[in-house]
């Protein structure tokens, strides 16, 4: 049927701030969901208290209501508008419990407000644990040996009656909070414990563990005409055991056999109907046991999930934008594939690629965290390659990691310690991975690696093929490779660094410059959904090696802009924000805007973003040969984070255009002796400073500046290994751990301002004129890393000639550095005195919050500047601000319930909300300024 006409203004509850377990996938399916019905001439209203997300902008939603994400604020904002119906499945966990709090307390029949695209009595079903296992009983669909419990007694009474291994599940979490395996007797007390606490009801399942058995997940939409089409089939690497998010994933399944995935599919259609009569996406996981193909179901999500992100950049099936048609009537015959254009949405995508999704952690963070994986989430990002076969893409994702990998493995990081090996197989963390590369590698059989590991045969020969080619590359030098055996190695992904170090004495450029001799050279397939059975009209491309390159360069003046890669701590969605406004201004300026990305979860590897896509990862060779393919006028590595800035130097080196503040300039920013001599020459204070390369030379640079000293290394994110020191043993100690973590690197120490207060300025450079963007003050003092400090916009107790000093310092700064586009500089007070920290010549964590704050499209504004198109003087700008606006941190601590929640220079929180307050008589406000009070006296 058409689309319901009587649906004429929808409100979209997003998932708040970025938290492990829920992350940047919930803003992009919320922002592609809005846009698909701001398409059907529906008024679309949003609310969502993360600032840093391009969901909360003016670009997606007609009316953005940043507000805590209350019952109380859904009420008044039914109260200000009329809304028809809200749409609560793009949220993730959080919205689909605050559309059943507003039911239960009639907030949707009060206001005649529809809940479509799920039933509220299907997330019911869905979410009580026993009423799921009841439910799959009923349709006779197979689930493990249960029961429920909601008290302490229960639960003994169900372990004893099902027997060991068990899995505590608790109802109504997210990321499996609170859940966990016990092995033994002696292990549950503690666990049952753990999971009733976790559970906002105070029930837990009490379930048989399927440890070892092969995990699988389905991605389904239904319209209002019960059709149903399945999405994507996902296989887990790692069998059950680890939460689906810590886990490596590949699409389409590769182990499952055709007569258990119809099988699997029948039940996941079966399991969709019974959950109840809406329209819309729906996630479905089962296990399956390895020895007989028996299937069980383990859960079912009545809204888009994390899976659902990657479902749709793996298929080019946009999922949320469909569903959010399904929702308000269209039956999938009725709508348009976006790839083709030409057949229908209900039609299934068919895959001629692999995909692989590996999760990406930050333990280095949480020091003391317990980094084994289980059934709670940990990760706090992922990547996403594309590739003709999986180890292709296997490799392809482990250089999209950013932790320093080439590859998986041959790359001179391999561990030789047998027993951590086999410790770390047994007990799977970050890096498991890449230990089933080094056992292989020392010669530990396969059979022995699959009994400990319980991964399947078939991905674990996969990787020993690996093994094989390394052993076969080493009886070459660089100039006698064979040409069919060359190709074959770029073909099972490996990079140029790693050919590099297996032949030994040869260079990453000897090699490039080698293969290129022999005509080997990278080509481009589009990512079409039918394995090419139609023609695709979407620009949406990854890399391969065979023969025929389906990328075709245009005429037009190109702008490449480089991705903030994977989502970590210190360099979150902030970053993706900039970079879509990038391309956003980028096609303004009549510019073909090109995006290199990897992460799955965001709005800039949209297809519909950019003018063309490269699914790549943002590791130079692969952005070096798009370079050359597409000839751009020029490259934005401002917006992208560390990711982007750290192959600033490479484009220079190759005489590649930055667009925007120069890589020499930039380079002074970040090299604390250089750009301390800036600011002696500016004649603007700082603290007293050293630069070392050994533990020896620190302490005697601690001692001339003085203790207490911040030691920290050169070029990180997120005050990555920094610390404060009072003495000469602590200083040693750190500075042997820093130069152990990164070799190579010099150690900035700085004396410590004590009890200072830390303020920050954002500004916007033309290479003329400065605009100050925002004034900040921090609630935190100096030396709690900004990224974890409550910032209040504008200041509220500084004086006039603080700010003064903080402004014309900028403009100083900004006009010394040659900056054009974005600058951002973190300040410390104390005793009236203004000291700069640091200054960042990029877009900065702050600058989405100012923007969302001021209601001002600064990141738009400054793009233009940096491709040159506009000066300061052609934008009138008016900043609409009654009171203050407050940045919160927010932290995933609760993951972590063994580490110290002590703040420090390094930053620790995962992400943040914006709280806007009228003025300082607010409680919530006095509170503020309290703490403010506290901590400086201390």
């Amino acid at each position: 049927m058409p689309k319901d006409t009587s649906i004429r203004s929808v409100l979209i509850i997003g998932s708040g701030p970025i938290i492990i377990g829920q992350a940047c996938e919930f803003d992009y399916s919320g922002s592609q969901a809005a846009l698909s019905l701001k398409e059907e001439g529906i008024e679309v209203s949003i609310i969502n208290s993360n600032p840093a997300t391009i969901m909360t902008d003016k670009v997606i939603g007609d009316h953005v209501y940043l507000w805590p994400l209350t019952v109380d604020s859904i009420e008044q904002i039914l109260q200000e508008r009329k809304i028809d119906a809200v749409l609560p499945t793009m949220g993730g966990q959080t919205a689909l419990n605050l559309c059943i709090e507003a039911s239960e307390r009639g907030i949707w029949e009060k206001y005649g407000v529809r809940v479509i695209g799920v039933d509220v009595a299907a997330i019911e079903k869905t979410e009580n644990r026993e009423a799921f296992r009841q439910l799959m009983v009923d349709i006779g669909v197979g689930v493990a040996t249960s029961k429920i419990a909601n008290s302490f007694l229960e639960g003994k009474e169900a372990a004893q009656e099902i027997g060991y291994p068990l899995v505590i599940r608790p109802s109504y979490t997210l990321g499996g909070y609170g859940g966990g395996f016990v092995h033994k007797k002696e292990e549950f007390d503690q666990a049952l414990q753990r999971g009733l606490e976790a559970s906002p009801t105070h029930e837990v399942l009490v379930e048989q563990a399927v440890l070892g058995w092969k995990e699988y997940e389905l991605e389904l939409l239904r319209d209002s005409n019960d059709n149903v089409i399945i999405i994507c089939s996902i296989e887990n690497f790692d069998p059950m055991g680890i939460h689906t998010g810590d886990s490596i994933t590949v699409a389409p399944a590769m182990t499952l056999s055709d007569r258990c995935y119809q099988d699997m599919r029948n039940q996941a259609i079966k399991m969709m109907r019974a959950i109840g009569n809406f329209a819309g996406g729906c996630n479905v996981q089962f296990s399956v046991n390895p020895d007989n193909d028996e299937i069980i179901a383990i859960e079912i999500n009545p809204r888009v999930s994390r899976s659902s992100a990657l479902a749709s950049k793996a298929t080019g099936y946009p999922i949320a934008k469909i569903a959010a048609k399904l929702a308000i009537g269209y039956n999938l015959d009725e709508l348009e594939n976006q790839i083709t254009k030409t057949t229908s949405a209900y039609f299934e995508p068919t895959l001629d690629y692999v995909i692989v999704k590996v999760p990406r952690w930050n333990f280095d963070k949480f020091k003391g965290a317990n980094t084994e994986l289980g059934l709670q989430m940990k990760s706090v990002g992922e990547v996403m390659a594309i590739g003709r076969t999986f180890i292709e893409a296997l490799q392809k994702a482990c250089q999209s990691l950013e932790i320093g990998r080439a590859g998986l493995g041959a790359d001179g990081k391999h561990n030789r310690s047998i027993e951590e090996i086999m410790h770390g197989l047994e007990h799977p963390s970050w890096n498991r991975l890449f230990l089933i590369k080094d056992a292989m590698t020392m010669g530990v059989p396969l059979e022995s690696i699959r009994k400990v590991t319980r991964i399947d045969k078939w991905f674990l020969s996969q990787i020993q093929e690996l093994v094989q080619l390394e052993v076969e590359l080493k009886r070459y030098s660089l100039n006698n490779i064979p040409k069919d055996f060359f190709f074959t190695l770029k073909q099972k992904g490996f990079s140029d660094i790693q050919i590099a170090y297996l032949l030994g004495n040869v260079t990453e450029d000897e090699v490039y410059e080698r293969r290129k001799s022999l005509g080997i050279k990278r080509v481009y397939k589009m990512v079409d959904t039918c394995a090419a059975e139609f023609a695709a009209q979407t620009p949406y491309y990854y890399s391969t090696f065979e023969e025929e390159n389906e990328s075709l360069r245009s005429d037009k003046k190109k702008v490449i802009v480089l991705g903030s890669g994977p989502n970590r701590i210190g360099q979150g969605i902030e970053f993706d924000y900039s970079c879509v406004h990038g391309l956003l201004a980028a096609k303004e300026s009549g510019f073909e805007a090109i995006m290199i990305n990897c992460n799955p979860e965001t709005v800039s590897t949209d297809f519909n973003m950019a003018d063309k896509l490269y699914f790549e990862p943002v590791f130079w060779e692969h952005v070096r040969e798009i370079i050359e393919l597409e000839n751009p006028v020029g490259v934005i590595v401002q917006l992208g984070g560390q990711t982007a800035l750290k192959m600033a130097e490479k484009l220079q080196e190759n005489g590649i255009k930055i667009i925007g503040t120069s890589y020499n300039d930039m380079d002074v920013a970040e090299d604390r002796g250089r750009f301390s001599d800036l600011l002696k020459e500016l004649e603007i204070p700082y603290p007293k400073y050293g630069v070392a390369e050994n533990a020896e030379e620190a302490i005697v640079v601690a001692n001339e500046v003085g203790y207490p000293v911040l030691v920290r290394p050169s070029y990180v994110l997120g005050g990555q290994g920094m610390s404060i020191v009072i003495n000469d043993e602590d200083l040693e100690k750190a500075v042997v751990k820093l130069l152990g973590d990164l070799p190579g690197n010099r150690v900035l120490i700085d004396h410590f301002l004590d009890r200072a207060e830390e303020t920050e300025s954002d500004s916007i450079c033309d290479g003329e004129d400065v605009h100050i963007i925002g004034l900040m003050e921090h609630i935190e003092p100096a030396g709690i890393h900004s990224g974890d400090s409550s910032a209040v916009l504008p200041p509220f107790s500084l004086s006039e000639k603080v700010m003064n000093d903080m402004e014309t310092y900028s403009k100083k700064i900004a006009r010394a550095l040659n900056v054009i586009g974005l600058l951002n500089i973190q300040f410390a007070v104390k005793d009236e005195k203004v000291y700069v920290i640091e200054a960042n010549p990029r877009a900065s964590r702050t600058v989405p919050f100012i923007a969302k704050a001021y209601d001002v499209p600064y990141i738009n504004i400054a793009a233009k500047v940096m491709l040159g198109v506009n000066k300061l003087k052609d934008f009138t700008i008016e900043r609409k601000l009654e009171g203050y606006a407050i940045k919160e941190p927010v932290f995933s601590f609760y993951k972590f319930p063994e580490i110290t929640k002590e703040l420090g220079p390094e930053m620790k929180s995962t992400g943040e909300a914006i709280r806007f307050i009228k003025d300082t008589e607010d409680p919530y406000f006095r509170k503020l300024i309290k703490d403010k009070s506290m901590y400086l006296s201390k």
